[in-house]
């Protein structure tokens, strides 16, 4: 009996000490000596994936990188409007023709404690520029090396003339890591505990289902809205909004049209939309054997697609048809293939009569990510009513990423492709002869001419007639078939206010908390 009971008053003392530890943090506002879970501010958001790691080298969708900058800051950041502002760095010019100079905040400290130095610039961007394994390795390289001027100051050196280092250095890749702690610790343990300098501190990952973020409170910059931060995987769209309709979450991405109405028709919740620079388009096989190898048969695809009727019926109206991955605001856009299709059944059907396929199309795989179930089976049952034979293929979200990495995919896949380089290049990495191997195997010397070219041409006007150039090229060749630019659609709870950022990206302190 008396062991019984040290036990327990031993467990209730535990638990005392938690529940104090829990209540006395520095979030509370000025005059309070206590807070209470009632008082936490919480944001939770809902999309369709999950990230692929903490590993901010080797992460290469829009999600992963929406989610961790609020963990991982950049040097300089874009402002939304296309302008850049400082963050971790306080100034930068060029001092040369391949060489920029950058000086560094004195005052930051990475969520373990450790300063942030030049020592971190230098090994976070020479790891993605020397490390050709990878995903985020073909975007930066083009860095040559990265020389330690003072603690606060950094020389970045590129290999050849760069127009884009500034774009670089805004984007997933550039969130800077801790470079003592991964190289006392070792890199599996910072992805089982990552620590970056930004607004928000990990404290948790369940995979394929959701992230908990909590407040920095020594963040340099202002202080974080939010105490806690909920970002939520949740693959069905309808899902997503009975948690929206429910409270479960605050923010819900990927609102079908469907449900539009409901959402807005209920007290509290709204629907916010807003255009993206992600296109949905088929990425076809060029390789030699196939049947998508036949120049008419790729046409025959993009003219058996209706993509107005798709963006009307499945998309609620909130996309734009396009013949290029190129968005109107992106660096190189070629307005001329904007708002443009070729739709036309008939001719389709006349394509692959010439291709000599006169009884019946040629045999396809489509393979698509479930988040694109609907538009994929829309698509297929178009091409079906053309004569081909498709074999559609839906898959999880992270089965569908493990194809793509390892390029195995067959005629076609399904993606949508955004633009956080807000360059046109950012969309062209994947056709350069060596990138397009084995994926795509598209190889075109004039459009390898014309990319190897604009990646190192500082002449604006000259760069961007070249991708307009590209993107002529490709609405002939057809290494994609592009559908429409789309609409980011919320769903949005009374707790927060929220406006969609053309680059898909959740700085979750531009979400203020609705204090009504």
């Amino acid at each position: 009996m008396k062991s019984w009971f040290m036990k327990s008053s031993v467990l209730l003392l535990l638990m005392m000490l938690i529940v104090t530890g829990c209540g006395g943090g520095t979030g509370s506002s000025a005059g309070e000596t206590d807070s209470s879970a009632s008082d936490e501010k919480t944001l939770t958001i809902a999309n369709a994936t999950d990230i692929e790691s903490f590993d901010i080298h080797n992460n290469n969708n829009t999600v992963s990188e929406a989610v961790l900058v609020n963990m991982f800051d950049y040097l300089l950041k874009n402002d939304g409007e296309g302008k850049k502002v400082p963050v971790l760095a306080t100034s930068w010019e060029q001092v040369g023709d391949t060489t920029w100079r950058f000086k560094l905040r004195d005052d930051v400290k990475f969520h373990n404690g450790d300063p942030f130095t030049a020592a971190d610039v230098k090994f976070t961007l020479e790891r993605a520029a020397k490390d050709s394994s990878l995903k985020q390795n073909t975007y930066y390289k083009q860095i040559a090396e990265v020389k330690i001027v003072d603690d606060y100051t950094v020389d970045i050196v590129t290999d050849g003339a760069d127009p884009l280092l500034l774009n670089r250095l805004s984007r997933m890749g550039s969130g800077m890591l801790p470079s003592k702690y991964i190289e006392e610790k070792g890199m599996d343990a910072f992805l089982q505990a990552p620590v970056g300098t930004g607004p928000y501190i990990f404290s948790s990952w369940k995979k394929d289902d959701r992230i908990e973020l909590i407040k920095n409170e020594d963040y340099f910059g202002e202080t974080p809205k939010w105490d806690k931060v909920v970002f939520r995987a949740v693959p069905e769209a309808s899902t997503r909004v009975s948690e929206l309709l429910t409270g479960g979450v605050d923010i819900a991405a990927g609102i079908p049209s469907t449900d539009v109405e409901r959402i807005q028709a209920t007290e509290g919740l709204s629907v916010t939309k807003a255009p993206i620079r992600r296109v949905l388009q088929l990425i076809i096989r060029h390789t030699e054997g196939t049947a998508t190898a036949d120049p008419k048969v790729r046409e025959a695809i993009d003219l058996a697609i209706d993509k107005q009727a798709i963006v009307d019926s499945i998309a609620g109206g909130a996309g734009i048809l396009t013949r290029t991955s190129v968005t109107p605001g992106v660096f190189g856009s070629d307005p001329s293939l904007y708002e443009q299709s070729v739709y036309d059944p008939e001719r389709a059907k006349q394509q692959l009569q010439e291709a000599g396929y006169s009884n019946g199309g040629p045999e396809l795989s489509l393979s698509a990510s479930s988040q694109y179930k609907e538009y994929a089976e829309v698509v297929a049952a178009m091409l079906t009513d053309a004569g081909f034979k498709v074999n559609l293929d839906v898959l999880e979200a992270s089965a569908f990423s493990e194809k793509m990495t390892s390029k195995t995919f067959g005629e076609m896949f399904m993606l949508g492709i955004g633009n956080s380089l807000n360059d046109a290049s950012n969309n062209y990495n994947r056709y350069f002869a060596d990138e397009a191997k084995g994926e795509t195997d598209y190889n075109n010397p004039e459009v390898e001419e014309l990319l190897q070219a604009a990646a190192q041409n500082m002449n604006s006007e000259e760069r961007e007639q070249q991708y307009q150039q590209v993107q002529q090229i490709f609405a002939e060749d057809r290494p994609a078939v592009y559908l429409f630019q789309m609409e980011g659609v919320y769903g949005v709870g009374s707790k927060a206010n929220y406006k969609p950022r053309e680059d898909e990206m959740y700085f979750v302190d531009e979400i203020t908390p609705n204090n009504g």
